[in-house]
């Protein structure tokens, strides 16, 4: 029978990897695709900053996405995964945060899905199982 520590390490687990893969997979597909960095780019330019901070969706996206799922500095990954999506709703998604969608669900669900799995890791730590628990 599993102790109460280990049920909440699997749990931080099962977590980490949702987050972690996920988020990773958007990265990823930026990494693949470098134009569809072009419409960031456009938009920071419209409010006046430089185009080189687009770069920073690789942060939180490809290195938070790996940092939270093997579990190195898991803390630190939620943090980036937090920014970048703080980023993304006030630079892309800020006229959607009080909308819904055509289904009834939150416009921005996926970016609040993220923001706030970002805020559970730094709160909850790596747990054991992780390649550097912290």
């Amino acid at each position: 029978m599993l102790t109460q520590t280990q049920l909440d390490d699997i749990g931080k687990l099962i977590v980490r990897l949702m987050v972690g893969v996920l988020i990773l997979l958007h990265g990823l597909h930026k990494v693949l695709n470098p134009e569809s960095l072009d419409s960031i780019r456009s938009m920071l330019t419209t409010i006046g900053l430089p185009q080189s901070i687009a770069y920073g969706v690789y942060l939180g996206e490809v290195l938070g996405g790996l940092m939270v799922a093997l579990g190195i500095y898991s803390r630190l990954g939620g943090a980036l995964i937090v920014g970048n999506m703080l980023f993304a709703l006030g630079l892309a998604h800020s006229a959607q945060i009080f909308t819904l969608n055509n289904m009834g669900g939150w416009t921005v669900e996926l970016q609040a899905f993220f923001l706030f799995s970002g805020l559970a890791i730094i709160f909850l730590g790596s747990g054991r199982l992780a390649l550097k628990p912290d």
